[in-house]
């Protein structure tokens, strides 16, 4: 084979893997870096990921740099190389993710069991629970938040069609209540009321009723006010939110 022919056969080869490359790197988008600050918002962390989860209501796509809906698994990573998202998509939305943070941990990570239920749970950079958050249709039906050293935040579990609570409660970070309110009946739709001080006095109770035509709780019984030494300062008597002389 003489020189010339070789030289365009190399030419037709070098041609040939220089369009599969393109066509390849046409299809599948590129993975992105960023630096910690622009991905993570100071109070709710790497959620950039999360408009992309329709199932969550999110109403926004991935698309390939060609402008194709993102297909299949995809890889971002911050500027220093270490990975920040690992998730799969189909027709440009995330059915399953994990977020990281720089040092490895897991920021959270995004699953659903079915088309109406899904599930977030968030981690301290530490590896601790943040924060776990059910989903029915697109809306949190259950939510469970956390202290770094572990205990409470916050708790509130709802009915399986999220029409009313079952409970709604809150903590200070020492454990000690800060808030409750919980189902006492689940018939007449009635529930306790309870107001905690930080050091763990109860300030005030009652009952309240859920109005399934208003949508609304309101007090409906007695109610007692304390003072710090426990002593009540006041009685008052509620039907369906008002108050009765």
């Amino acid at each position: 084979m003489n020189l010339r022919r070789q030289i365009f056969i190399f030419i037709l080869l070098l041609s040939f893997f220089n369009g599969v490359c393109q066509r390849f790197a046409n299809q599948v988008p590129q993975a992105k870096r960023y630096t910690p600050q622009e991905i993570t918002d100071p109070e709710y962390g790497i959620v950039i990921y999360n408009k992309m989860c329709a199932i969550i209501g999110g109403d926004s796509m991935r698309y390939s740099k060609d402008g194709y809906n993102v297909q299949g698994w995809m890889e971002d990573f911050y500027v220093s190389g270490k990975t920040l998202h690992k998730g799969f998509y189909v027709d440009g939305y995330i059915k399953i993710f994990k977020n990281y943070y720089e040092n490895g941990q897991i920021e959270r990570t995004f699953s659903s069991t079915d088309p109406r239920h899904s599930k977030i749970e968030i981690f301290y950079d530490d590896g601790k629970l943040k924060s776990k958050i059910e989903y029915f249709d697109g809306n949190p039906q259950n939510q469970y938040d956390f202290f770094k050293n572990g205990n409470p935040e916050y708790i509130e579990e709802n009915d399986k069609d999220i029409e009313y609570l079952y409970k709604r409660n809150s903590f200070f970070e020492t454990g000690n209540p800060e808030s409750i309110f919980e189902m006492l009946d689940k018939k007449t739709k009635k529930y306790i009321k309870k107001e905690f001080t930080e050091n763990g006095k109860l300030k005030e109770e009652g009952t309240m009723i859920f109005r399934k035509d208003l949508r609304d709780y309101q007090k409906d019984g007695v109610w007692n006010y304390y003072d710090t030494n426990g002593k009540i300062l006041k009685t008052e008597n509620y039907y369906k939110g008002e108050l009765l002389l």
